[in-house]
Order: C-alpha cells, then sequence, then structure tokens
C-alpha cells in the first residue's frame, strides 16, 4: 500500500510538471515594444510558468503541439499599471473626505473593507490594468493583505505594490477631529513626530512587508508639515532597506522640500512651479499627475450636486492642468500615470481609473507617450522594469490587446480591452 501511494504521488507530480512546462503562443498584430516606445508587426511571444520566455518572429516559430491564442486581429500591450490607486477607500461625491474617513475607521470592519476592496480591485483587470501601486487610506495594511491574498490565489486581482499607512505630521489628512479623538486617526496614517521616530515608522512598515514608503509633504487643509529632517530620516532609512519613496504635494513649497530630501517620485503636484520641474528633471523624480477629464469632473459635480458655476471651475482646473502637464512634459520630467480616483461614480473603480488616460490625452500627451507612461516608465520607479511594464524575454506574462487603432482613436480604442492575461493566467478572453 506505501509503495501504491509513493508510485500515485510520482505520477501526480510529474503530470504537474508537464503541466507546468506546456507553452502558450500569442500571435500579435501590433506588438507594442515599451522600452523603444513603438509598435512592431509579425511578433510572437511564447509564455512559460507565467513568464515571457521568447519574443520572436511570427513566422520562425514552431508551434505544434502548444497552446495558440491568436491576437493578430488586436494591438497587444503589456498590461498595464495605475500607479495611485486607493482600492481599500471609497466614497460619494456628496460626502466630506475626513467625516467618511472617520466612518470608515469606526463602523467599517476591516474585514468587510477588505472584501470590498476585494471587489474594486478585481475590476482594474477587467481593463486591462494588471498592476496597481497603492497609497494608503487602507487601515493598517489592510493594503498588504490584500496583496498577499491576490498573490496566494485566495482572491483575483491586480499585482498589488501597497505603501501601508502614509507617514504623516500630525493629524494626517483626516481634518477637524477633536483633540480626545485624534487617535483614531493612527488608525489610518502613521504618524511622525520626530526624526528618531520617523525612521522607526519605515521600519514598522519594513516588518510589515510593504513594497513602497508614501509619505505626506503637506496635509491640506491641516496645516502640518513633515520637516525636511523628518523627510531626510524617512528617505535614508527606505533607501538602505531598498524601498522607494513617493510623496503626496499639493503646494510648491513642500514639492520642493520633498525633492530635497531625496524622494523618488511625487504625487500629484497640483502647484508644482517650473523651477521644482526643473529639480525633479535633474534629479530623475517622477511625477504622477493625477488627473480628471472634463467628463470626469462634470459627472463629479452633478453627483455632488455643485450648483455654482462648475464649468468656469472646471475650465480653470482643466486649463491649469493642462498647462503643467505640458510644462513638465517640456522640462523632461518622467510622467507615470495614476488615476488616484476613489469616488463612486456609476461605474466600477477601474472603470473610473482610465479616465486618466482621457486626461493626459486631453492635456496634449501623444498616445504613445500614454503607454509608455502606463508601463515601463511606471516600472522603472517600481525598480521592476524587467519584470512588469514589458513584453521581452523574463518578463512577467501580463498581456492585453486592444480592438481598435490606439494612435488615430486612442481613448475609445484603450477602453476596448479584448484580452487580459495575468501571470500566463487568462483572465479575460478574446473568443
Amino acid at each position: 500500500m506505501r509503495q501504491y501511494y509513493c508510485t500515485f504521488f510520482m505520477l501526480l507530480f510529474a503530470s504537474f510538471l508537464s503541466g507546468q512546462q506546456a507553452k502558450t503562443y500569442i500571435k500579435a498584430g501590433l506588438f507594442y515594444d515599451s522600452e523603444q516606445n513603438e509598435f512592431l508587426e509579425n511578433k510572437l511571444i511564447v509564455v512559460e510558468n507565467g513568464l515571457i520566455v521568447e519574443v520572436s518572429d511570427a513566422n520562425k516559430a514552431n508551434t505544434d503541439g502548444h497552446r495558440w491564442i491568436d491576437l493578430s486581429a488586436y494591438v497587444v500591450l503589456p498590461g498595464l499599471i495605475d500607479a495611485h490607486t486607493h482600492v481599500l477607500f471609497s466614497q460619494s461625491p456628496k460626502d466630506d473626505f475626513a467625516e467618511h474617513s472617520v466612518i470608515t475607521l469606526t463602523m467599517e470592519s476591516e474585514a468587510l473593507r477588505v472584501l470590498r476592496g476585494s471587489k474594486r480591485a478585481r475590476s482594474y483587470l477587467d481593463v486591462g490594468i494588471t498592476s496597481i501601486k497603492d497609497l494608503g487610506n487602507s487601515g493598517l495594511y489592510l493594503d498588504v493583505a490584500l496583496r498577499d491574498a491576490i498573490e496566494e490565489g485566495t482572491v483575483i486581482g491586480p499585482r498589488i505594490f501597497a505603501s501601508g499607512p502614509i507617514l504623516s505630521a500630525p493629524g494626517g489628512q483626516i481634518y477637524g477631529v477633536e483633540p480626545k479623538h485624534q487617535d483614531l486617526i493612527s488608525g489610518e496614517y502613521r504618524i511622525i513626530r520626530g526624526v528618531e521616530d520617523a525612521k522607526i515608522a519605515v521600519q514598522e512598515h519594513v516588518n510589515q512587508g510593504v513594497d513602497l514608503i508614501k509619505i505626506c509633504a503637506d496635509n491640506l487643509p491641516n496645516e502640518t508639515v513633515l520637516s525636511l529632517e523628518e523627510m531626510q530620516a524617512i528617505v535614508r532609512t527606505a533607501h538602505g532597506y531598498g524601498l522607494k519613496v513617493t510623496a503626496h504635494a499639493v503646494t510648491d513649497e513642500s514639492a520642493q522640500k520633498a525633492i530635497e530630501a531625496g524622494v523618488d517620485g511625487i504625487e500629484h503636484g497640483f502647484n508644482i512651479s517650473d523651477s521644482t520641474l526643473n529639480m525633479m528633471a535633474k534629479k530623475d523624480v517622477y511625477l504622477v499627475p493625477t488627473e480628471n477629464s472634463r467628463e470626469y469632473m462634470e459627472l463629479f459635480s452633478e453627483l455632488a450636486g455643485y450648483d455654482f458655476g462648475s464649468d468656469q471651475w472646471i475650465d480653470r482646473y482643466r486649463e491649469a492642468m493642462t498647462e503643467r502637464l505640458q510644462k513638465a512634459i517640456k522640462i523632461g520630467v518622467t510622467i507615470v500615470a495614476g488615476s488616484d480616483n476613489y469616488n463612486e461614480l456609476n461605474v466600477s473603480r477601474g472603470s473610473s481609473s482610465i479616465d486618466m488616460f482621457k486626461a493626459y490625452f486631453d492635456s496634449g500627451m501623444t498616445p504613445l507617450d500614454i503607454l509608455q507612461s502606463a508601463t515601463i516608465l511606471s516600472a522603472t520607479h517600481l525598480g521592476k522594469q524587467n519584470e512588469i511594464g514589458v513584453l521581452k524575454k523574463g518578463a512577467k506574462a501580463d498581456i492585453i490587446a486592444l480592438k481598435g487603432n490606439v494612435l488615430t482613436e486612442f481613448y475609445p480604442t484603450i477602453k476596448r480591452v479584448v484580452f487580459v492575461m495575468k501571470d500566463g493566467k487568462i483572465v479575460k478572453s478574446a473568443d
């Protein structure tokens, strides 16, 4: 009997290995080379064990006995990356951010919060986003827990790069909380109290397995800010552990201080000056311009019930964001695509995220440059340029296909995702 079981498990293991080694051949119509930022024709992608093992000319391959996927009628890209998400947080346009944050912390269990977050995360795959950089507002490491659940296959979702709680000056971004209830904020933010505490906070995050560190260089409408010395201590400690640091910055002054402290990226940068953009270009500090399209802002205003000349406000916002983005590109700042959409707009979170592409396009970015910002450039600033955001040997098999002409009809095409593969597994089939 013992010999029978040994033989059975050996055969089972051999069968498992055989199944693991089966190759998949994918014929691309147009093939996007994100490193060179160009489209190529007549390419074949070979996938095995969740990785791309070869990219070759289609007419040179022998596909006998292997799975064949014909995407010759489509545009084939690496899985897209949204570099600024908050999948564990959601509010309606009518909600006040601070009040809703307190409600989330006190009236939404962590279990329910993660379950709701997993549904939001799943929707990114539907629109071709196979990786996200999730930047806080996620309780005490609930983003890390969701990341791990996805990695082990317990739930389906995009690859998550999790920051854990945002490192912030007292108050975080939750304004108006009475002194006796300030401890609630520590359930959402890691409050920094001095240089030594800044080092300890990073070490705490390292022990919890975060992928990067996010700081609040400013906390508007709270007026507290991290000091230059605190930010420097965070950056030195994080870099010592091999972690990148990205900074929420709304004011130009806070962005300048964060860059001086050595951060790797600036999130938002709504009021950033030309001189600060020049600093970013010289120091290779990326910018995640979390912009929204006119259509998004009009819908938000309608759902929020605004009735005080929202059209004029939207015009000013769009003009300012367009000018800022065009200046950043001209100066040579690396642009990384990120949505920061956490409002419920009667669509899935993934669908809401795709709006950032329209905003960038309407602000003058070319289709190729938008695609590069959402693939290899994002991957590079995560330190993952050989793993994601690229279709080449050794990269993870995150592959999507679009129906249409992405160069001449960019936004309609980027929304027509007909095929999604993550880690070599088909999530959405073109059949």
